[in-house]
């Protein structure tokens, strides 16, 4: 390898691959999770459930199986999974948390960018769809 191709390289694939730094309002703040900071490129819900640790477990697996996602944290009521986008590397945070037994808290925030063109909302949709029906 080269000289020139030993820098350059290294260059391009950090021009392809934005990772950004982890929000520092990740976790469980009194209890919950934190607020979208604006809609532009967070997206949060509370969905209704039967059993919010099982669901859980569920949404989990469905994470694992996702190649784009990576289980960053997995507690018995919270979970951190990171989320990267196929082209560009985009790394979004997803987290979710039980917080009642009939509920589940979801959030999914981009750590770059001033929009995420509906990509956290598609996510917590898809995610909603595997649950099973209340």
């Amino acid at each position: 390898m080269t000289f020139l191709s030993a820098i350059t390289l290294p260059l391009v694939l950090a021009l392809f691959h934005f990772v950004g730094p982890v929000p520092t309002d990740l976790g469980i703040q009194a209890g919950h999770l934190s607020p979208c900071p604006g809609p532009a490129h967070c997206a949060s819900a509370i969905w209704p459930v039967n059993d919010a640790e099982t669901s859980l477990a569920t949404l989990a697996e469905a994470i694992e199986a996702d190649p784009s996602a990576t289980i960053v944290e997995r507690e018995a009521t919270y979970l951190h999974a990171t989320f990267s986008s196929k082209i560009f590397g985009f790394v979004d945070d997803v987290e979710l948390l039980a917080s009642q037994t009939d509920s589940l808290e979801a959030r999914s925030i981009s750590r770059l960018g001033d929009s995420d063109l509906g990509v956290n909302g598609q996510r917590l949709q898809r995610l909603s769809d595997v649950l099973p029906s209340r």
